[in-house]
C-alpha cells in the first residue's frame, strides 16, 4: 500500500484520455469482492458503462457533471437481492427478502463493496469520484440499465486516469466525530468551534459570497440540499423501493 495513501487521497474529476483495460477493471472488482458482506450473501451487482453513447445517456442522469462526462468508465453499484432470491427458489427454499430490512442489508453490502473498489483502483493509479446524483435519478437509472425487481442503484463511481489532481477539501477535526463510551451531544459553542475549519476555509468563503448567503450552512440548507429537493428525492426513492419489492 502506498505510504500515506489514506491521509493524502482525493477524489478525481478531471480525467485523461487513457483507457482503463477491461481486464484491469475486472481484476479490481474481483479483489473488491473480498470486502465484508452480510452472511456472505454478496448482495450487490455492478454495471460497467464504457460505451460512449451509453455513457453519455447515463451522464445526463448525473446532471452532466464533469466527473461523469469526462471519465473512462461509470460504475453503477446496486443493492441486489434478485440473484440470491432466485438461487433460493432454485434450491427449494422460499426467499423472504421483499422487505425494507433486506434492502438495508443489500445497500450496506453494496456500499462497502463500492468503497473497496475505490481503494483498490486508487492504489493502482486510477482516479475515482462518487456520483452522489445516483439518488436523485435512481428510478431513471434503473430503467436505463434494465434493473429487475429487488435490484436498486445505490452508488455510482466515475473512474479514469487523472489528468490533474485537486486540492484536498477540508475535514472536521477528529475530536468532532469521536465519542468515548457514549454519545455526547453538541452545544452551540462547541459545534461552532468544530466547524471553524469549514467556515473559515477561503474556498468556502468564496462559495458563500458566490451564492449570496451569509453562512456556509445556508448554502447547504438553501441551495445544495434544500428541503423541497430532499423531500422530492425521498418520495421518488420510496416509490422505487416499492416498485422493486422492498417495501
Amino acid at each position: 500500500m502506498k505510504q500515506d495513501y489514506f491521509s493524502k487521497r482525493v477524489s478525481v474529476r478531471n480525467y485523461s484520455d487513457k483507457i482503463i483495460p477491461e481486464s484491469q477493471l475486472t481484476s479490481i472488482i474481483e479483489r473488491a469482492m473480498r470486502a465484508p458482506t452480510c452472511g456472505n450473501m454478496q448482495l450487490y451487482s455492478v454495471i460497467l458503462t464504457k460505451d460512449l453513447q451509453k455513457k453519455q445517456r447515463l451522464a445526463e442522469l448525473h446532471f452532466n457533471q464533469p466527473a461523469a462526462t469526462g471519465c473512462d468508465t461509470i460504475l453503477t453499484i446496486c443493492a441486489d437481492f434478485n440473484r440470491f432470491s432466485k438461487w433460493c427458489k432454485a434450491s427449494d427454499a422460499e426467499p423472504c427478502y421483499s422487505n425494507f430490512h433486506s434492502f438495508i442489508m443489500a445497500m450496506t453490502d453494496a456500499v462497502i463493496f463500492t468503497q473497496q473498489i475505490v481503494t483498490i483502483a486508487e492504489q493502482e493509479g486510477i482516479g475515482t469520484c462518487y456520483l452522489g446524483t445516483v439518488n436523485y435519478n435512481a428510478s431513471e437509472i434503473s430503467d436505463l440499465l434494465d434493473l429487475p425487481r429487488l435490484v436498486v442503484p445505490v452508488a455510482s463511481l466515475s473512474l479514469g486516469f487523472p489528468a490533474s489532481l485537486e486540492a484536498q477539501p477540508e475535514r472536521l477535526p477528529v475530536n468532532a466525530i469521536i465519542h468515548k463510551e457514549k454519545y455526547v451531544d453538541y452545544d452551540e459553542k462547541r459545534v461552532t468551534e468544530l466547524f471553524k475549519v469549514k467556515d473559515e476555509n477561503p474556498e468556502n468563503i468564496h462559495f458563500i459570497k458566490e451564492n449570496g448567503k451569509k453562512t456556509l450552512a445556508q448554502v447547504f440548507t438553501d441551495i445544495r440540499y434544500p428541503k423541497n429537493t430532499n423531500e422530492s428525492v425521498s418520495e421518488s426513492f420510496h416509490r422505487l423501493l416499492d416498485n422493486k419489492g422492498f417495501i
